[in-house]
């Protein structure tokens, strides 16, 4: 077993998901393809392959205990985080990756194809102007650096009864309080990733 293999296999056991050796093989292959496409593309700021593992997949899936059943939007993805390691350990789930840059979307789409995921699809559009057919169980974002603002963009394209689910890194009190109505803060969730020393949680907003 490789030491990025069986890293990624500790990692995943540490956060009580059980994914057969065939989806561990389809998460290196993704970062196969993330390896080739980012000497082209600039796709992800950290150049070291070998903190992909930690900082990229297993940063992802924390919050997969946390993701409903469902249609579930990945908002600003970037080069697929989190949406394409979850879509890959929870094939019941339906995960669209918004993102608008051209050479990011171009990737991911590749990426499903080459990779044979057939739970999860591709929109590139700015969020504000994406409109959906029809609304999703939950949003998720990785990338949104203000909490008020992926609440105010996102929460129109979730149904009712459904959530976002935000990424933050240290708890976010000040961003906490200017989460507009008619959301409401569910929960603020500490996140341990292996592998990874930094401080994370995950804000689950309800919609009414």
């Amino acid at each position: 077993m490789t030491d990025e293999r069986h890293r990624l296999a500790a990692g995943l056991r540490d956060l009580r998901l059980d994914v057969p050796d065939s989806g561990i093989d389809t998460l290196l292959g993704f970062l196969d393809l993330l390896e080739k496409w980012n000497a082209v593309y600039n796709l992800t700021a950290i150049r070291d392959r070998t903190q992909w593992v930690s900082h990229h997949l297993l940063d992802s899936l924390s919050v997969a205990a946390y993701v409903p059943v469902g249609r579930i939007l990945d908002v600003g993805t970037g080069a697929g985080f989190p949406g394409v390691p979850l879509a890959i350990v929870q094939p019941g789930r339906h995960f669209t990756l918004l993102d608008s840059s051209q050479k990011r979307t171009s990737f991911l789409a590749q990426t499903l194809a080459t990779l044979g995921l057939r739970n999860a699809d591709v929109v590139r559009a700015r969020v504000e102007e994406f409109t959906p057919d029809l609304p999703f169980d939950a949003a998720v974002s990785r990338a949104f650096a203000d909490l008020a603002d992926f609440a105010r963009l996102a929460g129109p394209l979730v149904r009712s009864g459904g959530s976002l689910l935000a990424m933050k890194g240290l708890h976010p009190d000040e961003e906490l309080t200017r989460v507009p109505a008619p959301l409401a803060v569910r929960a603020t969730e500490p996140l341990q990733v292996p592998g990874l020393d930094a401080r994370r949680h995950l804000v689950i907003l309800d919609k009414p």
